[in-house]
C-alpha cells in the first residue's frame, strides 16, 4: 500500500506522491515536467511546455462558468534538496522516502519537497475532478524558483487571460501574503595559490545547527555554519598557526547552511593538542551564544593522518578569512512602515575551495530595490578589494502591495465563511514569483497562500495534513465562488 493512501484529500495526496518519486530538484525538472506534460495528454487538456521545462495546462471552465474570467493557479516545480549527513539518498535519481508521524507527512532524512510540490499537487488534483465548480483555468508551472526564479524569468506568458493569480507557494495556513521581497544571486571567487606541506591534518567541522529558510527563517537569528566556521578558524588561526588543505559548506544559497568543514595542517605535530583543545572551549562559547536560535551547534575538532598534501598560500588563507570575516551576513535592515518585517538580508548559502578556486554564494533578498543592490555593491567592493570577481544573476522584483484587490477580499471572506476565524494579511522577506508575474502580466491580482509546513528548507521539513485538507477546501470553495 502507498504511503499515501488513506490521507485526506486523497487525490491530492495521491498526485503529491507521485511527485515525491521523481527527483525534481533545481536544475533537474525534465521528469517532473515530462510528468505534468503526461498528465495533460492523459487528460484530454491542452498543454505548453518550453525549452526550460516551465509548463502550463488549460481546462475550460465547468458548466455555468464558461464566460467567467480565468483564473491562474501556479506553483514551481522543483524542490530544495537537502539531506542528514550519512541519508544513502541520490537527489539526481531516487525518489524521497514518504512517512506519516501523527498529523506530519514527513521524508526520511531530506526535505519533503512540499514546498512546492503541494501546490503541484492541487492543481493536477482540481484538473482531474469533473465535478467541481470553477471558471477557465490556466495552471502555470514553473522551473528553477529555488535558485533565482529563473523559469518565471524566462517564460512567455502572453497566452494567458487570466488576470487572476493565486500562487501556492507560502507555508503558514490562515495567512495571505500580499507583498514580498526582491532578490538576486551573488557568486564571489577569489583565486588561489597553493604549496606542499607536511604535518598532521586536522578536520574542523561545524555541525548541529536548524537551518531553515533564508528568507522566511533569517529573522530567527540562526547560526550560518559557514559564518561561524571562518570565525573558529581566525580564533584558534591566532595562538595556533596552521595551513588550509580545504573547506566547504552549504548546500543551497536560499538555505542557512546547516554544516561547514575544513581540513588544516600543523606543524609541529605536539600543537594539535592544543588546537582541540581550544576548539571545545569555543565550541562551548558557541552554545551560550546560540544556546536560543541553535541548541544544538557543535564544534568538532578530529585528528586525521600525518603526510604530505598542498595547502593555500599564507596570502591565499589571509584573503580567505579575511573575507569570511568581514562578508555582510544575515539581517541588514527591518521594514520602517511593516513592524517585525525584514526589510533586507543576505545569506552565505555555499562555500567551495577547488584547487585554484574559493567561492562563496549569497541569496541576497530586499523589499527596497535600491539597498538589495547597496548589498550587492558591499559584496563587490569586499571580492574585488581582495582581487577577486564577482557574478550576480537571478535578479528578480519585489511584489508591491495592491491596495485594491479582489482576490484579497475574496479569499479571506471565504477562509472567514468556511473556518470561522479572521485571516491575517501580511507581507513576507521570502521571495515569490509573483512580482515577475506582475511585471509580465498588467494589472495582474495576485494572492500567495498555503497549508502549514514546517522547517521548509531542511530534512525536518515536515507537511500538516490536516492543514492541507483546509487549504483544499479553501482553494475549491474559492473556485465556486469566482462565477
Amino acid at each position: 500500500m502507498r504511503v499515501c493512501e488513506q490521507l485526506q484529500p486523497r487525490k491530492v495526496f495521491a498526485y503529491f506522491e507521485d511527485i515525491c518519486q521523481i527527483p525534481h530538484g533545481s536544475r533537474n525538472t525534465k521528469a517532473i515536467s515530462d510528468y505534468c506534460v503526461s498528465f495533460a495528454k492523459g487528460h484530454n487538456l491542452k498543454y505548453i511546455q518550453d525549452e526550460d521545462n516551465n509548463v502550463i495546462i488549460f481546462k475550460e471552465g465547468s458548466a455555468g462558468y464558461e464566460s467567467s474570467e480565468p483564473i491562474i493557479i501556479q506553483g514551481h516545480l522543483d524542490m530544495v534538496c537537502e539531506k542528514e549527513s550519512g541519508t544513502d539518498i541520490d537527489f539526481e535519481k531516487d525518489g524521497l522516502r514518504l512517512y506519516v508521524d501523527g498529523d506530519f507527512l514527513k521524508a526520511e532524512g531530506t526535505t519533503l519537497g512540499g514546498d512546492d510540490g503541494i501546490a503541484v499537487a492541487y492543481a493536477l488534483a482540481i484538473l482531474d475532478d469533473d465535478s467541481l465548480e470553477h471558471p477557465p483555468l490556466e495552471i502555470v508551472f514553473t522551473v528553477d524558483e529555488e535558485i533565482g526564479m529563473l523559469g518565471a524569468e524566462s517564460m512567455d506568458l502572453s497566452m494567458l487571460k487570466g488576470r487572476k493569480l493565486l500562487n501556492i507557494d507560502s507555508d503558514e495556513e490562515g495567512i495571505f501574503l500580499t507583498s514580498c521581497a526582491g532578490g538576486l544571486q551573488a557568486e564571489c571567487k577569489l583565486a588561489v595559490s597553493r604549496v606542499e606541506a607536511k604535518g598532521v591534518r586536522y578536520e574542523l567541522k561545524i555541525g548541529g545547527l536548524q537551518g531553515g529558510h533564508s528568507g522566511s527563517e533569517i529573522n530567527k537569528e540562526r547560526a550560518n555554519a559557514i559564518w561561524v566556521l571562518g570565525r573558529a578558524l581566525d580564533s584558534l588561526g591566532k595562538d595556533t598557526p596552521f595551513a588550509i588543505e580545504s573547506m566547504e559548506g552549504g548546500l543551497k544559497d536560499n538555505a542557512i547552511p546547516r554544516e561547514a568543514s575544513a581540513v588544516i595542517v600543523l606543524e609541529p605535530k605536539g600543537a594539535g593538542e592544543d588546537l582541540c583543545s581550544k576548539a571545545q572551549a569555543l565550541g562551548q562559547e558557541l552554545q551560550k551564544e546560540f544556546a536560543s536560535s541553535d541548541p544544538g551547534i557543535t564544534l568538532s575538532c578530529q585528528k586525521l593522518q600525518e603526510g604530505k598534501s598542498l595547502v593555500l598560500h599564507g596570502s591565499s588563507a589571509s584573503k580567505i578569512l579575511f573575507f569570511l570575516r568581514m562578508m555582510p551576513n544575515g539581517i541588514q535592515n527591518m521594514s520602517m512602515d511593516i513592524e517585525g518585517l525584514v526589510e533586507t538580508s543576505l545569506n552565505a548559502g555555499i562555500m567551495r575551495l577547488s584547487e585554484d578556486t574559493f567561492s562563496v554564494c549569497f541569496a541576497v533578498r530586499s523589499s527596497v530595490t535600491s539597498r538589495k543592490w547597496e548589498v550587492a555593491d558591499r559584496l563587490t567592493f569586499l571580492t574585488e578589494f581582495l582581487g577577486g570577481e564577482i557574478a550576480i544573476s537571478g535578479d528578480y522584483p519585489a511584489w508591491e502591495y495592491k491596495a485594491d484587490s479582489v482576490m484579497r477580499e475574496r479569499m479571506a471572506q471565504t477562509y472567514r465563511d468556511l473556518f470561522g476565524e479572521e485571516p491575517k494579511i501580511e507581507a513576507i522577506h521570502a521571495g515569490l514569483e509573483c512580482g515577475l508575474f506582475s511585471g509580465k502580466l498588467a494589472g495582474l491580482d495576485c494572492i500567495s497562500f498555503g497549508p502549514n509546513n514546517f522547517d521548509i528548507h531542511t530534512p525536518k521539513e515536515r507537511l500538516s495534513i490536516s492543514s492541507a485538507e483546509k487549504i483544499w477546501r479553501l482553494l475549491v470553495e474559492f473556485l465556486k465562488r469566482m462565477k
